[in-house]
């Protein structure tokens, strides 16, 4: 028809990827709903909807919230991850994990608890001090 231009198929914004490159400082929280890669700092908390990378030159001081993530640097805050967590081996968290899965390269460490599988999307839910006496007790060998 005239007058209406043919729109392409562009890449939705769901779909995009973000980079923050070395040398880059935020201080602010970043939400996005595409795949977010960092290899600068953030001074702040992240939100994705998809998957975040931090890669070896890469700091965040502030929590991370996401559905996937490769960790290869250092991470001072609490890490929510709805699927897979995956730590490199130069990977350094300083703050606790709930993730529903966890892979860790050997060399890569956190500090912190670490609170998996289906429970750790309801984390809010859990209320620690209604555990079973049974649960907390040591499984002695037979």
């Amino acid at each position: 028809m005239l007058g209406k231009k043919k729109t392409e198929n562009s890449p939705s914004p769901i779909n995009a990827l973000n980079v923050i490159g070395e040398g880059t400082i935020i201080k602010g929280d970043i939400t996005s709903s595409g795949d977010l890669r960092v290899d600068g700092a953030i001074e702040g908390t992240v939100y994705t909807k998809s998957k975040f990378v931090l890669g070896p030159s890469g700091k965040v001081n502030g929590d991370i919230n996401a559905k996937n993530a490769d960790i290869s640097g250092l991470v001072v805050g609490h890490v929510n991850i709805n699927e897979v967590l995956y730590l490199k081996a130069s990977a350094r968290i300083n703050g606790d994990i709930e993730t529903n899965k966890l892979i860790i390269e050997s060399g890569g460490e956190f500090n912190g608890k670490c609170l998996m599988g289906k429970s750790s999307n309801k984390v809010s839910d859990v209320n620690h001090e209604k555990i079973p006496q049974e649960a907390s007790k040591p499984i002695v060998g037979q």
